[in-house]
Order: structure tokens, then sequence, then C-alpha cells
């Protein structure tokens, strides 16, 4: 097949009649960069690797905790190895393998040698309950299992082979059957395009968890949406470091970070786990120049008192996304690292997940807004839409979200009626988001349409609540939820985490939220709790805290 050719450039928002009624006006927004060639039509592997023989020496992966380092040259041999040893398992071409696994080595090398061999990789938590592992790993078959021995209990019982990146329990298979392969032993495999390659599973915040079929095209074309072309959207290149401290079972995470390092060919750090002190730690010793991060970790930094004795100098880039960044946030972090440009992406695991990114990263870049997420990536349409009416609306004025373009999901495992409800007949992927496109062409997310608290009437978006009570001093974190309320439908209710030994009473929260609020965004309670939960790329768990109302 001929690889997906870029279009002419097309102003940024498209205008068009709709002939239904001669009366509707689409409005559809592009990128401000011109669209690109891409040639989605190749396995992934290959593609993310293909830059390789100019790099073959340089550090393609380090171990954080041990130093471990696999350069480029070793890098690509593995994937091949792996290749050959899931094939000697006997995985074939569309089986499913899972990934159960925190940051490693190990979870790059499987999910390129799972992509080479032409079967799918369904990423879990590895704190997910034994209950929860089988429902995922049950509903989309998986024949083989990659973890430690320290979760295999939790799989035991499931029938699949298990291989262990560590030393195996009894009944599994060690690391070895896949590294030491014979990399000649996989056979070649053609995969089409639209061949499901990674198998998340939805954060499940708004509804069951569903399987997303993300196929080698969608995956491609995200990535090079983000990091190919003369002005990519995000410039990283092969002599930059970029940390990877976000979960790789997240769509962010593995496809931001994992697979755009891969891509330009620059050094990946794997932390295992996300702490404070080593990630200030890694970025002084490696020379860190990329940092992708979620706003739960911005408030981290900004509130710690240990930046200041490490040497962060060498970071130019902080990338956010899987929830909104306020600009009061932004502030209090690029005190502590006054070289960086920090920005944020915005997107979902179904629309491949990245849908708009900060233009401040670009090789030529654009002033963005505080509090922006940044505009619609190349080759791909945006428009939104009014909830009520359908209608897609002009600058500024708030709606849900839509998306179209070759990165979006090829819809949900074995549930049809959840693909048609999210991705309509003209391939629109119906995010369940509100947002706004301002007159520069910028996206600002402003809520959850299932998450919009209702008072009497009026729209309250939780996350503007929560972006004035983070920007307290003595506050570290805080979620609202809406509470039912017999006079006005719903009410906001915050739950707020204290600084330690910090004095702070429920009237003191309310009054400080109400002096920079119209009424009916005045918190209505507030619950202090030790902490917020949140799933693993940040997102607070509000169905969690709503029983708690």
């Amino acid at each position: 097949m001929a690889p997906t050719m870029a279009p002419p450039a097309a102003s940024p928002v498209v205008v068009s009649s709709v002939p239904s009624d001669g009366q509707t006006r689409e409005y559809i927004y592009r990128s401000k960069l011109p669209d690109i060639e891409i040639d989605n039509n190749q396995n992934l592997a290959r593609y993310s690797l293909e830059k390789v023989g100019d790099h073959l020496d340089r550090p393609a992966l380090i171990d954080g905790t041990t130093g471990l380092e696999y350069t480029y040259r070793e890098t690509e041999l593995l994937t091949r190895k792996i290749a050959a040893g899931l094939n000697n398992l006997g995985i074939q071409k569309g089986d499913v393998l899972a990934l159960l696994l925190p940051n490693c080595c190990e979870f790059v090398l499987v999910f390129l040698g799972s992509a080479i061999r032409g079967s799918i990789v369904t990423t879990a938590n590895p704190f997910y309950t034994p209950g929860e592992i089988a429902k995922q790993l049950n509903a989309c078959r998986t024949k083989l299992i990659v973890t430690q021995a320290s979760y295999v209990d939790k799989v035991r019982d499931l029938g699949c082979t298990i291989v262990t990146i560590d030393s195996p329990p009894e009944g599994c298979l060690p690391m070895s059957v896949l590294m030491e392969a014979d990399e000649n032993d996989c056979p070649q495999v053609e995969v089409d395009p639209d061949d499901v390659v990674c198998l998340p599973y939805s954060s499940g915040t708004t509804g069951l968890p569903k399987g997303v079929m993300l196929t080698h095209k969608s995956l491609i074309s995200s990535v090079a949406q983000q990091v190919d072309g003369e002005n990519p959207n995000l410039n990283i290149v092969a002599d930059d470091v970029m940390v990877c401290l976000l979960p790789m079972f997240h769509i962010y995470s593995l496809n931001s970070v994992l697979l755009c390092s891969l891509r330009v060919c620059c050094t990946l750090v794997i932390m295992h786990k996300y702490e404070i002190s080593q990630l200030l730690e890694l970025i002084q010793k490696y020379r860190v120049t990329v940092l992708p991060v979620v706003p739960p970790i911005v408030l981290g930094i900004a509130k710690s008192p240990i930046v200041g004795n490490y040497d962060v100098s060498s970071v130019k880039v902080v990338l956010s996304g899987a929830a909104p960044l306020g600009k009061d946030l932004e502030d209090a972090f690029i005190a502590k690292l006054p070289g960086a440009v920090i920005g944020q992406g915005y997107g979902m695991t179904e629309a491949g997940p990245v849908l708009s990114m900060c233009l401040a990263f670009a090789k030529d870049p654009y002033p963005v807004k505080p509090g922006s997420c940044g505009t619609v990536v190349r080759n791909a349409e945006v428009k939104i839409v009014d909830p009520e009416t359908g209608d897609s609306l002009p600058h500024g004025q708030a709606g849900e979200i839509c998306i179209r373009g070759p990165q979006i999901m090829k819809g949900y495992l074995d549930n049809p009626e959840a693909t048609a409800n999210t991705v309509d007949k003209e391939g629109w992927l119906h995010t369940g988001d509100i947002a706004l496109i301002d007159s520069d062409e910028e996206v600002f997310i402003v809520d959850r349409v299932k998450e919009i608290i209702k008072f009497k009437g009026f729209q309250v978006p939780p996350a503007e609540l929560e972006g004035i009570l983070v920007s307290h001093p003595l506050i570290t974190d805080a979620a609202v939820v809406p509470k039912k309320d017999e006079g006005a439908g719903e009410v906001p209710v915050a739950f707020v985490v204290k600084a330690k030994d910090a004095v702070l009473t429920e009237d003191d929260v309310k009054t400080f939220v109400a002096k920079q609020v119209v009424f009916y965004k005045k918190l209505h309670s507030v619950i202090f709790v030790d902490s917020i939960p949140k799933s693993p790329s940040g997102k607070i768990l509000r169905k969690d805290l709503r029983c708690l109302v």
C-alpha cells in the first residue's frame, strides 16, 4: 500500500455548509502546522526503530535503579530475539499476551518483540487485584503473561503460560526463553495496518473498563503526528534524554514517552516507580532534557523544598498530560525549573491517544497561553459539538470535543454497541470532554461531560475549583465532586489534603474559594482527607469520592 499522503496545507478552521438544510455551518479545526506524509502502512516496531542505523551505539534504554543500559544495536536485536521466542512458545499472529509489569526495560523489549511477531499486547496495572486482572485477561483471551515473580500468585490460576523477568517460581518460565532465542527462528509476518497491536483498557472512571483496539496504523500515526516532519509538534531529537516515570501500562507513557523516544533515537531513562528524590537525582546524573509528567507530579515538584538541592538546569521541555493543569500551578512549577518550557497535551486512550499538543514544543514554536492544551495535532480534524443539539460550534464556545483522523482506535473489543456510541458514522470520536477552541486555535479543556456539576441549571466545572484550591499555600491536593441536593439538584463538595502541620478549617477553605468564584460555584462543604484517590495516569477517581458524600 502507498503511504498516507499529506493533503494540501489548509487553514486551521474549515467552515462548510451541510447540504441537508442549507443553514447549518460546520466548524472543523486543524493544526496550525501543515500536514505531513505518514507511512502508516508498516509494522509499528519497524517504524519505531527505523532510524537506529545512525545511532547503533547510543544508549536507548537505561534502568534508573540499576544503571543497566541497552544500546540501540542491542535493543533492535533483542526485539527480534523476543519475537522468535514468542513464536517458539506458540504465540501466533493475532494472539494476545499481557504485560503485568512496572516500568522496566523488559516491558519495552517485549512490547516491540510482540509487534514484530504480529501478536497483541494488553497492558495491566500490576497492582490490580487478582479479580480485576482476571476480568481483563479473560475478556481478551490472553495466552501468555510476562510479569514479575511477586505478581505470579495473582495470575497463576488463569491457565496462561507465565514468563517472569526475575527468578521464576515453580511452573513459570525464565525471561531467557525470550531474550536468548535465535532471532532467525521468527517467521516473516506481514501485518495489515488495521491489525491490532495494543489493547489497553480504558480507565473505567466513567464506566466499565473496555478493551481499546489500537492498530499499527493508529499508533504510527499518533507518534508521527507528534515527532515526525520538518517542524515536529514535539521537537525531541537523538541528543535528548527523556525520563520515563509515568507507568508504561498507560497509553500516555507508552505512546508519547516510550514510542516517541525510540522513533527519534534519544535515550530513555526508566524509573520503576516515581519518587521525587530519585527523579531529581536521575535528572542531575543523566542531564535529562525532556520530562513528561502529570499534574500531581507537577504539584509535588512545585511544593517540594528539596528541588534546590539538585542541578535540574538540563530540563528544557516539561510535557504535562492526563488531567488539566492550571496557570497558578504552571507558574509555581516554572519557578523551580526556570530554564524549562512547560506545556500541556490532551488526549484519551481511544484517540490513540493525542488530540492536541502545546506548540511551544515545536521546532519553530508558537506562543501559547497558560492553561491551554495546545492545538490540534497534524493530519487530524477536531470539532466542538453542542451536547444538546449536536451542532458544531465556532471559536470561543464550549462543547464536547470530537476528533477524526488515522490515529483513533479501531473500536472496543467485542463491544460494537459501545464503539458505535463513541465513534459515529462519519468517523468522529466523541471524547465526553467539554472544551473550547479560542480565536488562536488553542484548546482549553473545561471538564468531563459527566463530571459537570449542575447547580440550579448552572454548570460548575470541578477542575476550575480544584485549580483554585491547590493554589492555597496550605493545600497540597484537592478534588471536587457533586452532592445531590433537593433544592439545587447538585452542590459542589471539596475533598482537601492539607499541608503537613497546617492549621486550616472548613470555613477558611470555603471563604478562600468564595472570594474567587460566582455565587453558584461556592463550595457547600469541605472534607479533609489524607490523600486524593487517583488512577495511575493521575486522573482523580471521582466515583470513589462520590461514595463518601
